[in-house]
């Protein structure tokens, strides 16, 4: 990591890159897990967790960058179910299943893998054109 107040390089902007989507790959990765839970009322039930990115621009180099901001629960509603039989139910006998959609977290998790392995190749290329200039000298 570059030392505050210096310019970022490729491996510092590439570093900033793997953690913001590693943070969304775990985000998705959570909400996978916990997709189809039940709980006994609707606060208790799961929301689903999104990363928050913001650009961030390096003074220095000119470059943006992406910083996480914060991972917070999603805003949607916890789904009832009727099924007086759950041991979870409540009196009027309905469950809260968490809202998670299943195929978009797949989706996201797809995204954030491709975007990760983007920034290891990009590391990859760079590091073998460093050893190709070293080889010239």
């Amino acid at each position: 990591m570059s030392a505050p107040g210096s310019p970022l390089t490729l491996f510092s902007l590439a570093q900033r890159g793997l953690s913001a989507q590693l943070v969304r790959m775990n985000a998705a990765a959570s909400n996978l897990a916990n997709a189809g839970t039940v709980a006994g009322s609707e606060s208790g039930a799961y929301k689903p967790l999104r990363a928050v990115f913001a650009t961030a621009l390096d003074a220095a180099s000119g470059l943006a960058t992406v910083d996480v901001r914060a991972v917070q629960q999603s805003q949607a509603k916890a789904i009832r179910q009727h099924d007086p039989d759950h041991p979870m139910a409540d009196a009027n006998g309905d469950v809260w299943t968490a809202p998670v959609d299943e195929n978009a977290e797949m989706i996201e998790m797809l995204d954030s893998s491709r975007q990760y392995q983007n920034l290891v190749e990009a590391l990859s290329t760079a590091k073998q054109l460093m050893l190709e200039t070293m080889r010239m000298k």
